[in-house]
């Protein structure tokens, strides 16, 4: 029989440790239940009517973003078109080339933004654009549902005196409701998360960018 005097004394783990491990279970049920909202809370069909406003930005990286945006203008549901965020190669009579219904509009009503090359960078862009055109609002803002919250988020920080109207661009298989549950899909929703938190925590420590 051991000699309870010469046993070696149980390790009891600190309580800090205990400490971390809830702030980490907490933190990962935190961000997971917030990723679960920032999914549901996406529109995933088509407006059923137009959205209307003075003008409209269409902010590129989806392929239906600017022939979206070009339809607003051709059904006369805003007055002036800004794309920003183009690549310096691309030219206005490129777009013209690929969608030619609009080729009338391209001419007259549409303005190329080269500057922007993120979200922040489409949102300055827009604001000096605004500025320029001495335009009054509301802004129809065009891009993809999974990206409106971020670009919407940028835009009210940039220009915190105009209204901005959202007009979510929905792909055919984002419609049929599951195109998130693809390895593609989750991966894409999930950096799109993260950049999302980290532009409201950006967002909210710093003030709105000077002119």
């Amino acid at each position: 029989m051991s000699d309870p005097a010469t046993e070696a004394p149980r390790r009891t783990r600190p309580p800090w440790r205990f400490l971390v491990n809830m702030l980490v279970v907490g933190a990962i049920a935190f961000l997971a239940g917030g990723f679960g909202y920032f999914v549901a809370s996406l529109e995933n069909r088509d407006p059923a009517v137009l959205p209307r406003g003075e003008a409209a930005v269409a902010l590129t990286g989806g392929a239906e973003r600017i022939s979206d945006a070009l339809e607003l203008l051709g059904e006369g549901n805003v007055k002036r078109l800004l794309i920003t965020g183009l690549n310096q190669s691309t030219t206005g009579a490129e777009i013209a080339r690929l969608t030619p219904r609009f080729q009338n509009w391209m001419q007259c009503c549409v303005d190329l933004g080269y500057e922007a090359l993120n979200t922040r960078g489409n949102a300055l862009e827009t604001r000096d654009w605004i500025r320029k055109r001495g335009l009054s609002g509301p802004i129809v803002v065009v891009t993809s549902t999974y990206h409106m919250p971020r670009a919407l988020l940028e835009l009210r920080h940039a220009a915190p005196d105009m209204a901005f109207t959202p007009y979510n661009v929905v792909t055919k298989r984002q419609r049929s409701g599951d195109w998130w549950r693809s390895a593609r899909g989750v991966r894409l929703l999930i950096v799109e998360y993260f950049k999302f938190l980290a532009a409201i925590l950006r967002t909210g420590l710093a003030s709105a960018p000077p002119v």
